[in-house]
């Protein structure tokens, strides 16, 4: 099963995510009207996390999955454009990380050890943390959701998200002190984001088993849970977003934007939406490599451009030229790579099958 409306979400909270980083001193973005809202648009990432949680659920129902092929389809996915990434940014970087930081990106463990997850691509720390969740879904799958019920995964993985936000927000306020790592380390530390990927499983068990039978127009709703996450954003309650607190909005609103008929739901299935969407990726993991390339200096010295007074237009064009070699990328790197590595796997599983 694929919900399509959903896979345009994907670009906005990644295009957030960019403003995050490079926006926020623009007058766009920078006023009273949606400053707070970007001045905290990291939770674009909660949002990724929870979203793949239930993505996955999606994709592969409740029955059992054999978890090499799993992890060689994901990794199909993921890895091409990742390492790409990382080879990119070598000669642009170099100088800032050393051997260890490079070899733990490229084996996708940066964000297991102190001071590390934000080396070389410090976008690539959320990849180390999906990477986790992959390994673990099989065996999440085969041994728990298809063998319980649902109530019984609600208990235990709702459980698992109290005791982590607790645990998350004694170490933020210093009431937990962890002797390895800093509390910056924390909040990237794999562990610390698992409730997320968790409570997306959990939403996936649900809307298979329950709503993805009550199709209709769920606009008003979808509203509602939109102005509660702008309220949370302007009036902060004291806590920390980043780790998984916003489930309690992302949750409802994957699930109603799922099931809903309503006009722009539909037009979320458009095939320009779903095209952004599916470069999303790339927006996200070129994104330093773009600001490094389209520097101050360059356009400064080629396109007079100066980066106090322009700032708006400057941040617009390396926008634009992230969007753009995001979708080059997809179109010519990312598909074709990961159509080619799923061939090899099913021309070993037939070659498998074949000597049986």
């Amino acid at each position: 099963m694929r919900i399509e409306q959903l896979t345009f979400t994907r670009f906005v909270a990644a295009i957030s995510i960019v403003i995050f980083h490079y926006g926020k001193k623009s007058f766009l973005f920078n006023n009273e009207y949606v400053s707070f809202i970007f001045e905290r648009a990291n939770i674009g990432v909660s949002y990724f996390f929870i979203l793949s949680g239930f993505v996955m659920i999606i994709a592969y129902g409740n029955k059992n999955i054999d978890a090499i092929d799993y992890l060689k389809n994901r990794l199909a996915r993921i890895y091409p454009i990742y390492f790409l990434a990382i080879v990119l940014l070598i000669p642009l970087k170099y100088e800032l990380f050393d051997i260890i930081d490079l070899l733990l990106n490229i084996i996708m463990l940066q964000s297991w050890f102190p001071e590390r997850a934000l080396t070389v691509n410090y976008v690539g720390w959320s990849l180390s943390v999906e990477i986790f969740f992959y390994i673990l879904f099989p065996f999440l799958l085969n041994n728990l959701y298809s063998k319980t019920k649902l109530k019984f995964n609600f208990i235990w993985i709702v459980s698992f998200w109290i005791i982590s936000q607790i645990l998350f927000h004694f170490i933020m306020f210093g009431i937990i002190s962890p002797k390895i790592y800093s509390t910056s380390d924390i909040l990237y530390h794999p562990i610390m984001h698992l409730n997320e990927f968790l409570v997306g499983n959990l939403a996936g068990l649900f809307f298979i088993d329950r709503f993805q039978f009550y199709r209709k127009n769920y606009l008003i709703f979808i509203i509602i849970f939109l102005l509660a996450l702008l309220l949370l954003l302007k009036f902060p309650i004291g806590l920390n977003y980043h780790n998984g607190l916003m489930a309690v909005i992302f949750i409802p609103l994957i699930l109603l934007i799922s099931s809903s008929t309503d006009k722009i739901t539909k037009v979320f299935c458009n095939k320009g939406f779903l095209f952004l969407g599916e470069i999303s990726f790339g927006i996200y993991l070129y994104q330093n490599f773009v600001w490094i390339i389209f520097s101050d200096y360059r356009m400064k010295k080629y396109l007079h451009l100066d980066k106090d007074l322009d700032y708006t237009s400057i941040f617009m064009l390396r926008l634009l030229a992230l969007i753009l070699i995001s979708a080059i990328s997809y179109l010519y790197i990312e598909k074709p790579m990961r159509n080619f590595i799923k061939r090899k796997i099913g021309n070993q599983n037939r070659n498998a099958f074949a000597i049986k």
